[in-house]
């Protein structure tokens, strides 16, 4: 059995689109087994990468390994990954079952093997009880289903989630995030999945690459990713930080009774109950998570308490 079955890498993998850069030399590195979420803003890269591994796009430059193998130039057809898009494509005039049955049927499996796993495919998604159903006498989330239960199907080694949620509404995504987590500890598959909400990509994943422009911004469990932000970019898209800026040498203290876990000053971590921090020059940015209850700045002037729960402002 081939140990790295489920492993991906990227080396340099740079993509471009006429002048413009969409990813910029990548390096990452994917375990087998592992929820890995591809977390940034539009524009951010995260799609071409996820099209580079589905193999619809090639890189222009570096190389990209899936289950140790090189697939420079393999089609999408021949690669163990299969891919859960946002609007599913399900076929509309097939059925549950027939929708599922396509791709076996498309590689030559025998009629009675088909059944079976179309079976199993559908009782992992508790869809069994609708597979004679066509897809517009489906729910959102039941088209969801349908649609993880047939890139399933073959038991690819991974499983690639282009925003497959973000059709739907909140309670029926919050469901379906726990769904997919639970299918996806019981199946041991590596998914990776791709989505520009936060909070989608905190309770799903093992591990976090939060992606600006083109390249991996910092990479870590979503506790570490949260508490340990390692640019102002990360404190501001992940976390509801309040930020300030300021305008001229200061100190920063944090309260006694401050229940606080991580401040970020000048790219700079310290733990909880520090009491005098470095000072922090001129436009230096601030950073104070919301369980941070309170704060003093401490200039050449008298400057006030500041409450985390708002931005900061009169730093002077």
């Amino acid at each position: 059995m081939n140990s790295e079955r489920g492993s991906v890498e990227l080396s340099n993998v740079t993509k471009r689109y006429g002048d413009v850069v969409a990813v910029d030399s990548l390096n990452l590195e994917i375990k087998p087994g592992e929820f890995l979420s591809l977390l940034g803003p539009s524009g951010c890269g995260k799609t071409t990468t996820l099209r580079m591994l589905a193999g619809f796009e090639q890189p222009d430059e570096g190389f990209v390994r899936i289950s140790g193998e090189y697939v420079q130039g393999v089609p999408p057809y021949k690669r163990d990954v299969n891919t859960v898009f946002q609007h599913y494509a399900l076929f509309p005039h097939m059925s549950v079952a027939e929708n599922v049955a396509y791709g076996l049927r498309q590689k030559g499996v025998v009629k009675s093997e088909i059944s079976s796993k179309v079976i199993e495919a559908l009782d992992m998604v508790q869809m069994s009880k609708l597979a004679n159903r066509r897809p517009r006498q489906l729910s959102g989330g039941q088209q969801q289903r349908v649609a993880v239960a047939r890139a399933l199907v073959n038991r690819p080694s991974i499983l690639l989630l282009d925003e497959p949620l973000g059709a739907l509404d909140r309670k029926l995504r919050e469901e379906m995030q726990i769904e997919l987590k639970l299918l996806q500890s019981r199946l041991g598959i590596t998914f990776i999945f791709v989505t520009h909400d936060q909070e989608e990509a905190m309770s799903m994943s093992d591990r976090i690459a939060i992606m600006l422009d083109g390249h991996v911004e910092q990479l870590g469990d979503p506790e570490t990713v949260y508490e340990r932000p390692t640019s102002a970019f990360v404190a501001g898209f992940v976390g509801r930080n309040n930020f300030g800026r300021a305008r001229q040498q200061a100190m920063v203290q944090l309260g006694k009774m401050a229940p606080c876990s991580w401040l970020l000053v000048l790219k700079k971590m310290f733990r909880p109950g520090s009491q005098h921090l470095p000072q922090c020059a001129p436009n230096a940015s601030i950073f104070l998570q919301p369980n941070q209850p309170k704060v003093r700045i401490r200039s050449k002037q008298k400057s006030p308490e500041c409450r985390t729960l708002v931005m900061f402002c009169n730093m002077s």
